[in-house]
């Protein structure tokens, strides 16, 4: 909830606090109801709060996205639970308890979501659908890194809020077709993708402005902190670009570099992806990654390097590979091997092995990304039901 000033004739500017009456309504607007947007907006399996019930006196735990009724008991002092078997004397007791246990509950209560008072969304002062950013809006700060489009930096959009830069650089794509892709991206939006939050045609090069993500990438994040992760963190890691990865799929948009280096971290090891769809609108025939090879062999799937053909499948057996990233913690997969030896090994039927950090469970999903034929390969939606079941009972 923030301050929203009017951009221009058509819109209204809005108080925090204030009251305002909708005397009308588009029927193409779905207004939610209770919390269920933060925990959406969280977009986690297990995020949960414990709010005011609408019974007088009483407290709801809501989990993504259900909600339980904490019942106390007629004795005294009084007892809370959420399931009659676990009774506790005070509800942070009763929260610790059911962030081991589901006892009952669809989940474990494993992420906790912050105050709804939150900080405005970096758009908030932009117009709504705004597509192209004026150059006055934006400040670059410094050089953060380099990809396979040009040169990405550390800025301010509207002189607050950090932001990430990218610059494209010259002859690297047709405006024409950058813009028409630019559209498409900028309808996708979930709490698992990197938001793109408009272009920057003024300038030259041409820039793009994303969501900024204050851990960097998901490889270099792992290598870092390898180590400290537990096994619950990494399966969320890999749930979180599961969860972004079904929306593209549902979307019709495919991937075709899914990597731990595509995906970035911001806080609480949360992990979004990157960089999709753009390799679609490189001009040069030969797709450049952003490693700087002229192919990403070990992350692709056989028909991507036998016939470059790409699909929603291609980007499944990408993100079995990446998971083995996550699970060894940043290790490179087929490290001591050639693109050439990869190739053939994955022909013979040869496939990564089990990481250490890996239950069966987990290596079994990653095998079924790896399966030769496209066709017998899971979609994500049903990954991510599959790595739902793990996180329950076979971690």
């Amino acid at each position: 909830i923030y301050d929203y000033e009017a951009q221009n004739p058509q819109e209204l500017t809005l108080q925090y606090n204030e009251e305002y009456y909708v005397i009308d309504i588009c029927s193409s607007i779905n207004i939610y109801a209770d919390f269920s947007p933060l925990l959406l907006f969280q977009g986690r399996e297990g995020a949960f709060m414990v709010r005011d019930s609408r019974q007088p006196g009483m407290y709801t735990v809501s989990v993504f996205t259900k909600h339980y009724h904490i019942n106390e008991t007629t004795d005294f002092p009084k007892r809370y639970y959420l399931a009659e078997k676990h009774v506790f004397d005070c509800i942070p007791e009763l929260i610790n308890y059911h962030q081991h246990n589901a006892a009952g509950l669809v989940t474990r209560l494993r992420y906790a979501v912050s105050s709804w008072r939150k900080k405005a969304p970096i758009t908030a002062g932009l117009s709504y659908g705004k597509l192209v950013i004026n150059p006055s809006e934006l400040t670059r700060v410094q050089e953060i890194g380099s990809g396979q489009f040009g040169v990405v930096y550390l800025g301010y959009l509207l002189e607050k809020t950090k932001v990430a830069i990218k610059t494209i650089r010259e002859g690297a794509m047709s405006e024409e077709d950058f813009i028409e892709e630019a559209k498409v991206l900028m309808k996708l939006s979930h709490p698992k993708l990197v938001q793109l939050y408009g272009v920057c045609f003024e300038d030259t090069p041409i820039s793009l402005v994303f969501e900024f993500m204050e851990n960097g990438c998901l490889s270099d994040y792992l290598r870092s902190q390898r180590g400290s992760f537990s096994k619950e963190t990494l399966l969320g890691m890999c749930q979180d670009v599961c969860e972004g990865m079904a929306y593209l799929e549902q979307n019709s948009v495919i991937h075709r570099d899914l990597a731990a280096r595509n995906c970035l971290v911001g806080e609480s090891h949360v992990v979004k992806v990157s960089d999709f769809g753009m390799s679609r609108i490189v001009l040069d025939d030969q797709y450049t990654s952003s490693t700087g090879t002229k192919f990403p062999v070990k992350w692709s799937a056989p028909e991507v390097f036998s016939y470059s053909h790409y699909s929603t499948k291609s980007d499944v057996w990408s993100f079995g590979v990446l998971m083995w990233e996550v699970f060894s913690e940043g290790k490179i997969p087929y490290e001591n091997r050639t693109n050439g030896e990869v190739v053939e090994e994955i022909n013979a039927g040869f496939r990564l092995y089990k990481p250490k950090l890996a239950s069966k469970a987990i290596y079994e999903v990653m095998s079924h990304c790896w399966r030769m034929r496209k066709d017998d390969r899971p979609s994500f939606s049903v990954l991510l039901y599959h790595l739902s079941e793990i996180s329950e009972y076979d971690l």
